[in-house]
């Protein structure tokens, strides 16, 4: 059944119709797997992240009954493209999905790429979606449905979304919710207001007025999102399927501001995650995963063992539940465009102290979205002729070298490159032959430019 044509309602009628007439009304033995992505939220920006100035209870729920990642990363800081890399477990160097979907941008997965909807489908789940997609073509990344809301906040979101936990469906389901916010240009409500003066200014930011105003306008449109995610879990619970169900929470890039959004420095690629699953106790679990680790996780959980294509990422499903993350300390990741205008692949490792970046076109200046070049904060920057932007000169920021090599214990904002440093030579050698070994494995086609340039 190809019901991306259907609406929701006649959807609903016709799956309930059949499990009606064929008697599977019993209960089915595989989790229910709900996936929860929002727009643009940086690690420090929800209450169990240490942030105690945004009200995110809904977060702060699921953290208590689930698990809490401290080492979340995404593999590349856009929307599209790391939103392609959570539901196929590759890499977009690997499927093809290099950049923005979206107008002239046009990029789109190979046609051959396997996606999590489809392989959930097969494996006889429901897929069902509902609020930003933002990855192509719908044949690669196909749900059975998609859930319209009669409004457009996150609320509306979730409480449309009811009866299909309700379902008399023999099947498990599979729901991808995604909301909007934080993304730019932050839409918020009037609850929960934020003054500028309570704001928490990261070090990575300039301390001035339109940062201020611009987080607290930021702070806002975490808290919509949450009150979506809250009502997520109250409404599974009312359906008395929350005992039943697996709850995956990320963000799919960080924060846009300069400095974070569109870079692989850490506030652009490590982020929340936070998953909930009724077979383990809550925790925190310091384990490095990357967002190409979540689709072979999920397909795991999901019992499909042998059925899971190769991919990039591999299950975590087993170190969730022990005390120690030993085999987990290592992520890489793979970034080539946000905009289409906006070509500047960068490819990472990083470790548990070191991190290497490798600028393939460092001969270019760094490129900007264009909301983050017009963002209040980094022109309010530039009015002010400011040296520096946060604690990185922005020389630094808009030209960089073709290796950056960083000590994230002893600078953890990555402002000291060590890759010229004759001391840390065996360390960068080191570095770039994991880097190299791993677009080897993974069918990086950038990989020619160790030699090529």
């Amino acid at each position: 059944m190809h019901s991306e044509q259907l609406t929701r309602r006649s959807f609903l009628q016709t799956m309930s119709a059949t499990a009606i007439l064929t008697g599977r009304l019993q209960s089915h033995d595989r989790p229910n797997i709900v996936m929860v992505v929002v727009d643009d939220l940086g690690t420090g920006d929800a209450g169990c992240y240490g942030n105690p100035v945004i009200k995110t209870p809904g977060l702060d729920l699921l953290a208590q009954h689930g698990t809490r990642f401290t080492h979340g990363f995404c593999t590349t800081a856009s929307c599209s493209a790391s939103r392609s890399v959570i539901l196929t477990g590759l890499h977009n160097h690997a499927n093809g999905q290099y950049g923005h979907m979206h107008d002239f941008h046009h990029f789109k997965t190979f046609d051959h790429v396997q996606s999590l909807p489809v392989l959930l489908q097969r494996a006889g789940y429901r897929t069902i979606r509902t609020g930003k997609y933002h990855v192509a073509p719908p044949s690669v990344y196909a749900f059975e449905d998609e859930i319209v809301p009669g409004g457009s906040t996150p609320l509306e979101r979730a409480e449309a979304c009811a009866p299909a936990f309700d379902q008399t469906d023999s099947r498990p389901f599979f729901l991808y919710f995604c909301t909007n916010e934080p993304h730019r240009p932050f839409v918020r409500d009037g609850s929960d207001p934020v003054s500028p003066e309570e704001v928490l200014v990261p070090d990575y930011l300039p301390d001035i007025p339109e940062t201020r105003a611009e987080l607290a306008r930021y702070y806002m449109s975490v808290q919509r999102a949450d009150r979506g995610l809250l009502r997520l879990i109250e409404l599974l619970q009312q359906s008395n399927v929350w005992d039943q169900t697996i709850v995956v929470f990320i963000s799919d890039n960080g924060i846009a501001f300069p400095g974070a959004k569109t870079t692989l420095y850490e506030p652009g690629m490590r982020l929340p995650c936070v998953i909930r699953r009724p077979d383990i106790s809550p925790g925190i679990c310091d384990a490095m995963i990357t967002w190409a680790d979540l689709t072979p996780t999920l397909l795991d959980l999901a019992g499909m063992g042998a059925e899971v294509p190769a991919l990039d990422g591999r299950s975590f499903k087993e170190v969730m539940a022990q005390s120690s993350s030993e085999g987990w300390d290592e992520v890489f990741a793979s970034h080539t465009f946000h905009e289409v205008t906006m070509y500047y692949p960068m490819r990472v490792v990083r470790g548990r102290r070191y991190k290497l970046i490798w600028n393939i076109a460092h001969g270019l200046p760094y490129p900007f979205a264009t909301d983050l070049q017009a963002s209040e904060t980094w022109q309010g920057t530039l009015a002010r002729t400011r040296s520096h932007y946060g604690k990185r000169p922005i020389q630094d920021y808009l030209h960089r070298p073709k290796f950056e090599l960083y000590d994230l214990e002893q600078d953890p904002h990555e402002i000291q490159n060590l890759a010229g440093d004759s001391n840390y030579q065996v360390i960068l050698e080191d570095f770039q032959a994991r880097l190299r070994t791993h677009q080897q494995r993974t069918g990086d086609p950038w990989i020619l430019k160790w030699e090529y340039e």
